[in-house]
């Protein structure tokens, strides 16, 4: 599924973008390896949802460039990024279930959507996932008959259904208590453990993400301020990453 070895999955090159006169990415560039887990932390609507929207190509930049493996998503025409898009995989922040259908049908919205299978394989494709994310028992019930925490196992399953080479996290856990957020970041390991898959988290969860990630950078004010392994961070005397570690109101985060 992966491309040219050596190129990496993901690499912006100043990317801008405004709104209302106001600028959200001041010159955004960064790589993510392929295979890696890397997150992005910042304030809540700091511009971490808005970088994704980016990435996954449901917004364009004012400039700059987006590779996705080697090929530049800006400027495609739609089926050219639908090609692209066929590669993610996408978990957001209410997980986007369908109300009107079954978790089963759900996770099989993908798979019937992009790929020509009879329904014998849908089902055992669906049925897999579930069971990957401890959800098999529960086929039949619809969204509003699971707790949060369950939501987002089904809408993990749903964007792992197409076995996608990258796979986006907006807030995983936010909602979430201790305990279930726990057990949605072994579950990101574990599913990463068994694809050849690159992750990529936004999340304002500094104390979750650092147990699970291979790279970890920090967006602030519209651009990459510090990043580096989770050991780097950890340790880092920035007043961005102690403020952020130490959930504190007085800092360089608490100006606009």
């Amino acid at each position: 599924m992966s491309g040219s070895p050596g190129i990496p999955m993901i690499r912006l090159e100043n990317v801008c973008k405004h709104y209302n006169g106001q600028q959200v990415l001041d010159g955004v560039s960064f790589e993510i390896r392929k295979g890696s887990i890397t997150t992005i932390m910042g304030r809540s609507g700091g511009g971490k949802s808005v970088l994704i929207r980016h990435m996954i190509g449901l917004e364009a930049p004012d400039s700059g460039a987006i590779y996705i493996d080697g090929e530049n998503i800006v400027g495609m025409g739609s089926r050219e990024l639908n090609r692209i898009r066929r590669r993610f995989g996408v978990l957001f922040q209410d997980a986007a279930l369908f109300d009107s259908l079954t978790v089963e049908e759900n996770v099989a919205f993908p798979i019937r959507e992009h790929l020509r299978l009879r329904e014998k394989q849908v089902r055992a494709i669906v049925h897999d996932k579930l069971d990957k994310v401890g959800m098999g028992e529960h086929l039949h019930k619809f969204p509003n008959e699971l707790s949060g925490g369950m939501r987002k196992r089904v809408g993990l399953a749903r964007a792992l259904a197409l076995d996608p080479d990258l796979v986006f996290f907006d807030e995983p856990t936010s909602g979430l208590d201790p305990i279930t957020r726990g057990v949605i970041y072994d579950l990101i390991l574990d599913t990463h453990r068994e694809m050849d898959t690159t992750y990529v988290l936004v999340s304002h969860d500094i104390h979750g993400v650092l147990n699970v990630s291979d790279w970890v950078m920090m967006l602030f004010k519209g651009r990459i301020a510090v990043q580096g392994t989770p050991e780097e961070i950890r340790s880092s005397t920035d007043p961005l990453i102690q403020q952020f570690t130490a959930v504190s109101g007085h800092g360089p985060l608490s100006m606009d």
